[in-house]
C-alpha cells in the first residue's frame, strides 16, 4: 500500500520521516545492486564530464562496450590535453557516437576551463552552467557526482521515476511539467550525499522503472509509490513518424585521391563525407553503393555514385586515400568508403 505523498507540495513532498524512509530503502538497494560503472568509482571532475556528455543521447553499452569512453581518456587525459587539440582530432576521435556538437562543446569547455580556471573545472553549479554547451542536467550531475553537491539532476530515467512515484499526469516535456519534476528532484536530494542519491535514482530507472517494463516487486520505494499504471506514465508529445529519405553522393577519385565536402550544417560540421550532388546530374552514371542509415526521425538511403573528372566546389578538398583514416567522418560514409576502398 502506497504512502499518501503530498504530491502537491513540491516542496516538502512528504514528511521528514517518510522522506529518511525512502532515502534509506533506495540506498541500500543501490549499494546491492548498483552497477560498478567507471565513472562512478571516480571523484574526477573532467572524467565524470566526459562520461556525462557521452551519454547523452548514447547508451551506456555503446559508450562502454565498444571502448569510446577508455579511448577518449587515453587520448584526451585531461582538460590540458582536449584543449590543446585541433578540433578535427576532437571530431575523429568521437567518431561513431554521434551528435558531434557534444564533442565539440567538450572541446570548447575544455578550452574555457584552461583559460578562465587554470585548468581546474569549478564546483560551483552557477559556474558550471555557464560553460559552453553545458545544460541544467549536465551542471547538476557533475555537481552531485564530482564534488558531492545537494542539487539535483534529472535526466529521462530519474523524470521517469518520478513522474511515477508522484503519479504526475500532466505532459513531462512541457515548462511546467519539467519545473515539478525539478522542484520534486530539489525537494528529495539529501543534505549530504547527493552523489549516491543522485546515482540511485538513475540505476532506478535503467534496470526496474523502465520505459516499457516495470519490476514493481523488486522496487526499494514501491511503499511510497503512487502509481497505478506505472507503463501509462509518463506523458510526452508523441515522437514525429519517421521520414525516408535518398541522398545522393558521389565517389570522385583522380589517381590516389579522393574528393570530399566538409560539412557545414549544425549537426556534423566540420566533419567529411562524401559530396552531394542534385540527383539530374546523375542520369547515367554507374551506381556504385547503397547505404542505409537512421539519424534522429530520418531514414536514410545514401546512394554512392561514380563520377571521375569532377571539379572540387566550395567546401569541397583533394586528400589522399592514405589519410583518410586520420580525417573525422559520419560512420555512414566511413563505413560505405571501406566497402569500396576494400573491392
Amino acid at each position: 500500500m502506497a504512502q499518501q505523498l503530498k504530491a502537491s507540495k513540491c516542496e516538502d513532498p512528504f514528511p521528514l520521516d517518510e522522506s529518511e524512509r525512502l532515502n534509506s530503502a533506495l540506498i541500500s538497494w543501490f549499494e546491492e545492486f548498483g552497477k560498478d560503472y567507471p565513472w562512478r568509482s571516480t571523484k574526477d571532475p573532467y572524467e565524470i564530464l566526459v562520461s556525462e556528455i557521452m551519454l547523452q543521447q548514447t547508451q551506456v553499452s555503446t559508450v562502454l562496450e565498444r571502448g569510446y569512453y577508455r579511448r577518449w581518456l587515453e587520448r584526451f587525459p585531461d582538460f590540458e590535453s582536449l584543449s590543446s587539440a585541433a578540433e578535427e582530432e576532437v571530431l575523429r576521435a568521437w567518431e561513431g557516437l554521434g551528435y558531434y556538437s557534444r564533442a565539440r562543446n567538450l572541446h570548447k569547455v575544455a578550452i574555457a576551463v584552461m583559460k578562465d580556471y587554470g585548468g581546474v573545472l569549478p564546483s560551483d553549479l552557477s559556474l558550471i552552467e555557464k560553460l559552453p554547451g553545458i545544460g541544467k542536467y549536465t551542471a547538476g550531475a557533475v555537481a552531485s557526482f564530482a564534488f558531492n553537491a545537494s542539487v539535483p539532476a534529472v535526466d529521462a530515467n530519474i523524470a521517469r521515476v518520478l513522474a511515477r512515484l508522484f503519479e504526475f499526469t500532466e505532459r513531462i516535456d512541457t515548462s511546467h511539467g519539467q519545473k515539478q519534476i525539478w522542484e520534486w528532484a530539489g525537494a528529495l536530494v539529501p543534505d549530504s550525499g547527493a552523489r549516491l542519491w543522485n546515482s540511485a535514482l538513475m540505476e532506478l530507472g535503467q534496470t526496474l522503472c523502465k520505459s516499457k517494463s516495470v519490476q514493481c516487486q523488486e522496487c526499494p520505494v514501491v511503499s511510497w509509490c503512487l502509481s497505478k499504471d506505472p507503463l501509462a506514465l509518463p506523458i510526452k508529445k508523441s515522437r514525429p513518424a519517421v521520414t525516408d529519405i535518398n541522398e545522393n553522393v558521389i565517389l570522385a577519385l583522380k589517381g590516389k585521391k579522393i574528393l570530399l565536402e566538409k560539412e557545414t550544417g549544425r549537426r556534423r560540421k566540420g566533419m567529411w563525407k562524401l559530396p552531394d550532388r542534385v540527383s539530374e546530374s546523375l542520369t547515367g552514371l554507374r551506381l556504385l553503393a547503397v547505404q542505409k542509415y537512421s539519424i534522429t526521425r530520418y531514414r536514410v538511403t545514401m546512394n554512392v555514385y561514380e563520377l571521375n573528372g569532377e571539379s572540387a566546389l566550395e567546401n569541397e578538398q583533394w586528400f589522399s586515400i592514405d589519410d583518410l583514416e586520420d580525417l573525422p567522418m559520419p560512420t555512414p560514409y566511413r563505413r560505405v568508403l571501406n566497402k569500396i576502398i576494400k573491392k
